[in-house]
């Protein structure tokens, strides 16, 4: 009988590229702030700062399902880190909370955002002493892929009409939010529910 590959079993075909590219990835975002980039952009023409958010999410994606030694480097991972990655939403959270506090954000925007991210970071915390069973993995990424949606939802709507505190995203930390951890954030949660599915059929 053929096997069917799981998330997580076997070796990871050049294990050395997912770091790397993340690794390249969160210089880049680093390099493009402190260089002003980020924020020359967002000065010229807002839209295309939420356009490089949505190409976050897009380009991991994209590469995970069209490249197989992509997907065997994130599939060896598994599904317990790529829940438990999701705890940086918590140090996520009281960054936006100490911002909004001073006003510097949107009101409507950090709270629902800071909320959601510090909601979804606690639940894939549990997984540090409770068993990841594939139900509470499931309902782990759901609700962290629904705060995902009004999250980014209220930043691009907050982006596409001007309002000029927007403009603090593209500068560090917090410009390491929407343009690096939203991205992982959104594909890992794609990811993983669809590796659950994949589970669930097999079995």
């Amino acid at each position: 009988m053929q096997r069917i590959p799981t998330p997580g079993s076997g070796q990871a075909a050049f294990p050395w590229l997912l770091p790397i590219a993340v690794l390249a990835w969160l210089f880049a975002v680093v390099w493009a702030s402190l260089g002003g980039a980020l924020e020359a952009l967002a000065q010229a023409f807002m839209p295309a700062f939420a356009g490089l958010v949505a190409l976050g999410i897009a380009a991991p994606l994209g590469a995970y399902f069209a490249f197989l030694p992509v997907r065997r480097a994130v599939d060896s991972l598994g599904l317990r880190w790529l829940t438990l990655m999701h705890m940086w939403r918590i140090p996520a959270a009281l960054v936006f909370f100490w911002y909004g506090a001073q006003g510097e954000l949107p009101f409507l925007f950090w709270l629902l955002a800071g909320l959601g991210d510090l909601v979804a970071g606690c639940c894939a915390a549990t997984l540090l002493w409770r068993p990841g069973t594939p139900d509470r993995l499931r309902r782990i990424h759901v609700f962290g892929f629904a705060d995902f949606v009004v999250a980014v939802g209220a930043g691009l709507t907050f982006t596409l009409i001007g309002d000029p505190r927007m403009a603090l995203l593209t500068i560090l930390p917090m410009a390491l939010i929407p343009l690096f951890g939203v991205g992982l954030s959104g594909a890992s949660h794609i990811v993983a529910l669809n590796a659950l599915r994949r589970r669930a059929s097999a079995a």
